[in-house]
């Protein structure tokens, strides 16, 4: 089985450089010094779990996908419309493709079974290009748990976390997903097989939705962001707001909202991604987290006030960091 990762930056290098140490056969597409530096001394993971290295090929040529058997996207979803077309025309018919995006997928309502089954979100997917591009029976979507950052080109600094639950829109656990998972285990990363990975989607969505923009707005790390009675009743209150989109969309959460709250302050002196990328200039990825519960929202008749004001500032500071890119 040919893994190719796409976008191949702190995760998806982290990703690709486990599965080679595990034996399986991956290529890492990504541009720039990181790809020069990948593709002169491989990629180097530094990890409290113990470092290693791993020389999988790098390339920026895209035509490797037609090669893949499974497609590791590592993009930003706000990447993703801007490369729909290329991906339809290079996906192998039989190849499955790993959306390891953060926020609401755009397939999350591909096979929901529900009110809102096939319901396109255009704060995701704005005129359906990726929906169109990948075919539903070729999804595999893909919760991360793990934390990385770029420390030096082909350095990926591992700060936590091994997970990458995986499912099918559909729900099936097939054989294909078997075989995956175990070349993920062999590279000494967790795959748990879920069933119905919505629920693990919108649990992190609790985090992401709120913690991510909230540090961007105050700068502060996780720990931080615990420290003020203020602030921790303004975020338990937005994490309620989501937990009530969830719901009535009949997500179940394995974990009380007060318990993932608390579990993300005691991360601690950490920086959130979005604040990473807003003290890099690179563009902030908010669309698929507030904007799709802002726009869900009033379909499903519940308030979000507090997760409406937080989408207001990540997109008027996004949109301040654009104009200050040169023309």
């Amino acid at each position: 089985m040919k893994f190719v990762v796409v976008g191949a930056g702190a995760i998806g290098a982290y990703v690709g450089a486990a599965l080679a140490r595990g034996g399986a056969d991956v290529t890492l597409l990504a541009r720039g010094d990181h790809l020069r530096a990948m593709q002169e001394r491989g990629v180097r993971v530094v990890s409290p779990r113990g470092d290693f290295e791993a020389h999988p090929p790098a390339t920026d040529d895209w035509d490797v996908i037609a090669e893949a058997d499974v497609v590791f996207l590592g993009l930003k979803a706000y990447s993703l419309p801007a490369v729909a077309d290329r991906l339809a025309e290079l996906l192998a018919p039989e190849a499955d493709v790993i959306a390891a995006q953060n926020g609401i997928p755009w397939w999350y309502f591909q096979s929901h079974g529900g009110p809102l089954d096939g319901l396109v979100l255009q704060s995701v997917d704005p005129d359906g290009a990726v929906g169109r591009a990948v075919p539903t029976s070729s999804i595999v979507g893909c919760v991360v748990y793990v934390s990385t950052e770029i420390a030096a080109p082909g350095v990926i600094h591992h700060v936590e976390g091994t997970r990458f639950s995986l499912g099918r829109p559909d729900r099936r656990i097939d054989d294909r997903l078997q075989v995956i998972a175990a070349a993920f285990k062999r590279g000494g990363l967790k795959a748990p097989l879920e069933e119905d990975l919505r629920n693990e989607i919108w649990l992190k969505l609790l985090g992401n939705a709120t913690f991510n923009p909230v540090s961007a707005i105050t700068r502060a790390t996780l720990g931080e962001l615990g420290s003020t009675p203020a602030m921790r009743a303004m975020l338990g209150t937005a994490f309620e707001e989501i937990a009530a989109v969830a719901q009535r969309l009949g997500v179940t959460f394995q974990v009380s909202v007060e318990r993932r709250l608390e579990a993300g302050f005691a991360v601690g002196d950490h920086r959130t991604s979005m604040l990473q990328d807003l003290e890099h200039g690179k563009p902030l990825e908010y669309q698929c987290m507030t904007g799709a519960i802002v726009e869900l929202a009033p379909r499903l008749a519940v308030p979000v006030p507090s997760i409406a004001g937080l989408h207001a500032c990540i997109e008027l500071i996004d949109l301040k960091r654009r104009a200050r890119e040169p023309a």
